[in-house]
């Protein structure tokens, strides 16, 4: 069976990924989708809106075959690592081809600044850090260094400045390095762009920051029927009935303030991707603050960008320290969050090659990757209530559609 990779992390689900997954298994000709999902807590640095496991269902329901989960250390990291970590987990899956949604919709564009960047390395990254040092915003680096390399003629490269155009680059760019031989595909995104808060009015389709905006305003799933298919609007209605909250940052203040107190400036400088001398000011802005927004407002530099400080605080929420940040440095197994028929029937002919263990029930481990991805998920259910410490060693893999 031939498989291809995409990569997600549906917070929440919406017509624009249904898209997306029925056009990549058009566009390859795959027999299977595997998707490597984000698990509570994204390339963002935020909660997501539903837990892992209810996002991997409607993946399951929508379009995908397999859902692996992409382990926290990938899926809170800057675009480069997210980006490694994922197309590591497809191509251990065996996957020939990946595929993602962007801006451009053109491949021959990201080849072509993959091809720009690898000529004019040593240039590109001596700009970066020179852009860096000046207190511009990493990724306002890169994509300064970027436009000033010589554009050459014919096909234009990709507008790295455009969210999905990034992240595209960074999957070609991982799979490039890491020689996977997967084939890449891009999907141009239809509809509402990653940040709009209202639906397109062509095609109806409206970004998760919208859709998220609608839910938590709205009393009802009404504002968003025509947005998202209705496996998403009912997953969205069974959560508010069960009295659970929406994940977000307001929900996890209290935690995240208790957290940044009880450790103290000493111990939040071991934190991974803490700058030295940061801890300081997260300290003192977490005893002032009432409240999430008027604590970011408390800590926004030129310098940090609302992301990177966002993962930043998701290092501290989660207890991720530098020294086991640096030494996992490669994804160490295929997480099974869920399958159909067709998934379990590509497993059971593949598990022998697949590139990594593949583990369908977590188990007590040594294995740090592994328990950081457990202490995220508990530290997920405590914040928004529900499922409680230890339930992904309850919980097996869904079987949708058997």
């Amino acid at each position: 069976m031939k498989a291809a990779g995409v990569v997600v992390e549906y917070n929440p689900l919406h017509n624009g990924h249904v898209h997306h997954l029925r056009e990549t298994r058009k566009a390859t000709g795959a027999d299977v989708i595997i998707a490597a999902m984000s698990g509570n807590f994204l390339q963002r640095g935020e909660p997501a809106f539903l837990g892992k496991w209810e996002r991997a269902e409607l993946a399951l329901r929508s379009g995908a075959d397999l859902v692996f989960e992409l382990p926290y250390r990938f899926a809170t990291a800057q675009a480069s690592e997210f980006a490694e970590g994922a197309v590591t987990i497809l191509s251990a899956a065996g996957c020939s081809s990946f595929c993602f949604g962007s801006e451009d919709g053109d491949i021959l564009a990201f080849e072509q600044a993959a091809d720009l960047i690898g000529k004019h390395r040593d240039r590109y990254e001596s700009d970066v850090r020179r852009l860096v040092r000046t207190g511009m915003s990493y990724p306002a680096a890169l994509s300064g260094a970027y436009s000033a390399l010589p554009q050459p003629d014919g096909v234009p490269a990709a507008d790295l400045t455009r969210p999905n155009n990034i992240l595209g680059y960074h999957y070609l760019r991982a799979s490039r390095e890491l020689g996977t031989g997967m084939k890449a595909y891009t999907i141009g995104r239809s509809g509402s762009g990653h940040h709009d808060l209202a639906p397109d009015a062509g095609t109806g389709i409206m970004s998760a920051t919208g859709i998220r905006r609608v839910v938590l305003s709205a009393g009802t799933m009404d504002g968003i029927t025509g947005a998202v298919p209705p496996a998403t609007a009912a997953a969205l209605q069974r959560w508010r009935e069960a009295g659970r909250p929406f994940g977000s940052w307001d929900e996890f203040w209290p935690l995240l303030r208790y957290s940044i107190i009880r450790e103290g400036s000493g111990k939040l400088a071991r934190i991974a991707e803490m700058s030295e001398g940061f801890e300081n000011r997260i300290f003192g802005a977490a005893a002032e603050a009432a409240s999430f927004p008027g604590f970011m407002e408390r800590l926004k530099t030129k310098r940090y960008t609302w992301t990177r400080i966002q993962r930043l605080l998701t290092h501290i929420l989660c207890g991720m320290e530098w020294e086991d940040y640096r030494s996992l440095r490669s994804p160490r197994y295929l997480r099974l969050l869920g399958m159909t028929p067709d998934g379990r029937q590509y497993l059971n002919e593949n598990k022998k090659t697949l590139g990594l263990p593949l583990v369908t029930r977590a188990a007590a481990s040594d294995d740090p990757m592994l328990r950081a991805d457990i202490r995220a998920a508990d530290i997920y259910w405590l914040g928004i209530g529900g499922r409680g410490p230890g339930s992904d060693y309850r919980t097996p893999p869904i079987l949708i559609g058997d």
